[in-house]
């Protein structure tokens, strides 16, 4: 049986094998994995779009975990980014990769995403 769309109801995002969430200080962190393309833009969408209908507005997606990332990744931040900005919230990036600074930048987003070499203080994930 296919797979099911999110109705976006409260509660948390969909597993999915590209995007995995947890809390933290004052901010839902977005582990982002694998290969983020036109194929699987998709299901980090979902992710979040699923984290913005709950009303989670500040978001970190961290993309450290990332082995490629496109266009249609890009495309999916800024839509996040939008919603959470009109939430009163924010999205930022987290990111150690020049590739993907490299593309930030080609985009012209590095402006609107300044990539943080590292996700923000705080307890680590994870504990509790």
């Amino acid at each position: 049986m296919p797979p099911q769309p999110h109705d976006h109801a409260a509660g948390p995002p969909p597993a999915n094998p590209y995007a995995r969430s947890h809390p933290g200080p004052g901010f839902t962190v977005v582990e982002v994995l694998g290969e983020i393309d036109m194929a699987t833009a998709g299901a980090l969408s979902e992710h979040l779009d699923t984290l913005t209908a709950d009303g989670t507005p500040q978001v970190v997606v961290d993309l450290r975990g990332v082995d490629f990332f496109d266009c249609s990744g890009l495309r999916v931040l800024c839509r996040a980014e939008r919603r959470a900005r009109e939430l009163g919230g924010a999205l930022r990036l987290v990111s150690d990769q020049s590739r993907i600074h490299r593309l930030l930048r080609a985009c012209g987003l590095l402006d609107r995403f300044p990539p943080l070499p590292h996700l923000p203080p705080g307890p680590p994930p994870g504990n509790g």
